[in-house]
């Protein structure tokens, strides 16, 4: 059956996003692994001491914890989750991640629509 006709699609090689704080993001459906606009869900793991700026996402983020903990600034409320908890952060919302904890933090991500750097909107 070629490609085109098949019901799935086995994602076996991730787009590894270039990155200079450490975060190793492995994403595995996306704008920029199958240039779907819709939905992106990437495998990251964040260093112990790693940081975001503040950003004004314009789409919704999912976060499932697999191991560590991460760190989330939202609205002005600062909330933990450690592994096998997960949190949704609605489009147009005001959050900064982290990881100030001592071990790296192993979580996927998915957002919808997809992450872009266009729609992100990071602060300086």
């Amino acid at each position: 059956m070629s490609q085109e006709n098949k019901k799935y699609t086995i994602q076996n090689s991730p787009f590894i996003v270039p990155t200079t704080d450490g975060k190793v993001i492995k994403e595995h459906f996306g704008m920029a692994t199958d240039g779907n606009s819709k939905v992106s869900i990437a495998h990251m793991i964040a260093p112990s001491g790693w940081s975001e700026p503040f950003q004004t996402p314009e789409f919704d983020e999912y976060t499932f914890i697999i191991s560590g903990k991460k760190q989330f600034i939202i609205e002005g409320d600062t909330v933990v989750l450690e592994a096998g908890q997960s949190i949704k952060i609605k489009k147009n919302t005001r959050v900064q991640y982290s990881n100030p904890f001592s071990e790296a933090c192993e979580y996927i991500a998915i957002c919808k629509p997809a992450f872009s750097i266009d729609l992100v909107n990071r602060e300086d």
